[in-house]
């Protein structure tokens, strides 16, 4: 199973919160605003700062902001920021670790084109894609009357 940690879930969580808003969000803000524990709050911004997917202001009115529009923000650069590079088994083109058994391996180098499609898929979605969409309510809907809780109805004899 693929499965992101719960670091980049918040990530994605504040992000959105984020894109949703204008202007400067602090740490504490973010915390109250999401859910997400001050402590996680204040490692995550960081990590996210130091990947340019978020901007720093400092002084009274300082806090974070997003880099830059959420469209041009991926999902995959988000989970690269705070997990490191997308691969699934040690043995695809970059991979930081090797597999002492790649020189016999059948399947060596056959994970990139699975790994190549996660890659683009995850680089197809951007942070706004992610964002909540509003619900939706048809107009003029002709539905039968209901009766409401509260009304009694008339009992059969």
């Amino acid at each position: 199973m693929i499965r992101l940690n719960k670091m980049t879930d918040y990530a994605v969580v504040m992000l959105t919160r984020m894109a949703t808003e204008a202007g400067v969000v602090t740490a504490s803000q973010m915390a109250q605003d999401s859910g997400v524990p001050q402590p996680t709050v204040s490692k995550l911004l960081k990590l996210l700062g130091r990947a340019g997917i978020l901007s720093s202001q400092r002084g009274a009115g300082g806090g974070y902001v997003l880099s830059r529009p959420a469209e041009a923000i991926s999902v995959a650069e988000i989970i690269t920021a705070l997990e490191g590079p997308i691969s699934l088994t040690a043995c695809i083109d970059g991979a930081d670790t090797s597999c002492g058994s790649m020189p016999l391996c059948p399947m060596s180098g056959n994970w990139n084109r699975v790994n190549q499609a996660i890659q683009g898929a995850l680089d197809g979605v951007s942070l706004a894609d992610m964002m909540p969409r509003p619900l939706e309510f048809e107009n003029n809907v002709n539905l039968p009357a209901q009766p409401a809780d509260n009304e009694t109805e008339t009992i059969r004899q």
